[in-house]
């Protein structure tokens, strides 16, 4: 046999694992809306890029009727190639065979793929689309082949390079702590859902009859539970926002953001920055108008946007290099902080001094929502979170001051005392410990309780009060809370600057093995 029938032999193999599915499965994929796997590779990867490793792997045997069935290559496409132009890892797990269901050597080839991306610092992406554990394996398999493993390795890997979950199908049980260990998570409408424990099982316990959209579908995590970072409409738009959510991030920790220039000017000035914010600061507006006016473009990259709608976490770029930005959203409950925003705000905060991102903070919020329930679902366990994260970031942090900063709500969007490099104030800015009613309110009730007609003292307090302690935004200024009083329009500028000032900033800080943030 000569060698070029060696390699007609590979190829013909090569060709029959690529090919395994049966028809019946490949069209039952598709009918559910559902890309296969190795659709999912090539259209994630650039062309002719992505190297398969692990083609070839056989399962273990297991004595059951399972081994009579050739399953080569055990249920998952692993490998490398470059997406954008740079080197990433993943795996994509096939329902087509097996259901996708994860037996040891399933489990080893995953594994592989983590380890070799923490390696090589490079991202690595998880393609999830699984009927579970493979029963027959599973009760006699080597714990290290097991997603327990995948815990420890997505832990080790956190903070060192991305990890990106994609949620295309099922994952259920103890598996679905492997996607909640990425940095992101992306659900796919319709197809795609997470939970522990089963309609099935939760019947049987609690006598409760629900689905498993109610318990683990896309709008259920995305919205209420948090789990989800982000929903897409089809695997394609999956597969395309996990592109470009990787455009924004540095492959390690080591390294800054790729730098990608959109053509905007970075002197540009916005006329419409004068008209968005009201001037009254009872009436709401939209925090992403002024976001798209300010950065490159106007274009961002949102996460849980569905999540916390008070609470503004998303990428852009200024002047090309990549920012993350959290802002209030006075749409949203007036823009207060409540326990979900926070626990929103800090996972973001944290990410991005992983990864050497620069922070901005856009203000406007009365302080932390009050309530009985928010304090009994510990508020201040979860405001903790925010300040335990912004204090312990040591990259360029700059805040503007848009509106209200009331109270607690100043420290939680990055204060000079929190580490602020930059403190920018909009004329419209009001800051204080709280609005100007309401300290008069308090500082001058016996005055104001005793007087025979309450309402003429409370007047001339509060104007005198206005005039001096609540006069917004000079008072703040004279106070040094605010570095300078900018327009509006300057503020795109005035940032870039900034990021340039402080591209090389080092903060030290204590040796420490972690901290202890108050989970």
């Amino acid at each position: 046999m000569s060698m070029r029938d060696m390699l007609a032999e590979l190829k013909k193999e090569r060709e029959r694992i690529i090919n395994l599915a049966s028809p019946k499965a490949l069209e039952r994929q598709h009918s559910r809306g559902k890309m296969t796997a190795r659709e999912r590779i090539n259209f994630f990867y650039d062309p002719e890029t992505f190297v398969e490793l692990g083609l070839f792997a056989k399962p273990r045997i297991t004595g059951f009727d399972i081994d009579q069935q050739d399953i080569t290559g055990d249920g998952v496409i692993t490998g490398s190639g470059m997406v954008g132009g740079r080197p990433v890892y993943a795996y994509a797990q096939d329902f087509t065979v097996a259901g996708g269901s994860q037996g040891s050597v399933h489990g080893k080839k995953a594994l592989r793929v983590m380890k070799q991306a923490l390696k090589a610092r490079v991202p690595c992406v998880h393609m999830i689309d699984s009927g579970g554990v493979r029963v027959q394996d599973a009760v006699s398999r080597d714990l290290a082949d097991s997603y327990q493993l995948f815990f420890y390795y997505h832990t080790v890997s956190s903070g060192v390079i991305p990890q990106i979950g994609l949620l295309m199908g099922p994952c259920a049980a103890g598996a679905a702590y492997s996607p909640i260990l990425t940095d992101f998570l992306i659900m796919v409408k319709g197809t795609s859902h997470m939970y522990i424990a089963s309609p099935t099982l939760i019947k049987s316990v609690q006598f409760v009859e629900v689905t498993e959209e109610e318990i683990g579908g896309p709008k259920m995590h995305a919205e209420v539970s948090g789990c989800c970072d982000l929903l897409a409409e089809n695997d394609e738009d999956c597969l395309q926002k996990c592109k470009d959510l990787l455009s924004y991030l540095p492959s390690h920790n080591q390294e800054d953001s790729p730098i990608v220039s959109l053509g905007d000017d970075p002197n540009r000035r916005d006329e419409d920055l004068l008209e968005i914010v009201p001037v009254d600061s009872k009436k709401w507006f939209d925090m992403h108008r002024v976001i798209e006016r300010i950065v490159d473009k106007g274009r961002y990259f949102e996460i849980k946007p569905d999540y916390a709608k008070n609470m503004v976490t998303l990428f852009a770029r200024l002047d090309g290099r990549t920012v993350g930005i959290v802002a209030n959203n006075p749409k949203h409950k007036a823009g207060a902080i409540d326990i979900n925003a926070a626990d929103k705000e800090a996972r973001f905060i944290r990410f991005c001094d992983c990864f050497n991102i620069p922070l901005l903070f856009l203000v406007d919020n009365p302080a932390y929502l009050p309530g009985v329930d928010q304090e009994r679902g510990g508020i201040i366990r979860h405001g903790a979170k925010v300040l335990h994260a912004i204090s312990e970031a040591t990259v360029p942090k700059f805040t503007v001051y848009i509106r209200k900063a009331y109270g607690g709500g100043n420290p939680a969007m990055c204060s000079e005392p929190l580490g602020a490099d930059l403190l920018l104030g909009w004329p419209t800015m009001e800051m204080g410990l709280m609005n100007p009613d309401g300290a008069v309110g308090i500082i001058y009730r016996n005055e104001i309780a005793a007087a025979k007609n309450p309402a003429e003292v409370r007047a001339r307090r509060l104007a005198e009060y206005k005039s001096t302690f609540g006069r917004f935004p000079y008072h703040a200024a004279q106070m040094r809370w605010v570095e300078e009083i900018i327009d509006p329009r300057d503020t795109r500028r005035l940032l870039i600057q900034a990021l340039k000032t402080f591209q090389a900033k080092k903060d030290e800080r204590p040796w420490k093995k972690h901290g202890n943030i108050p989970l």
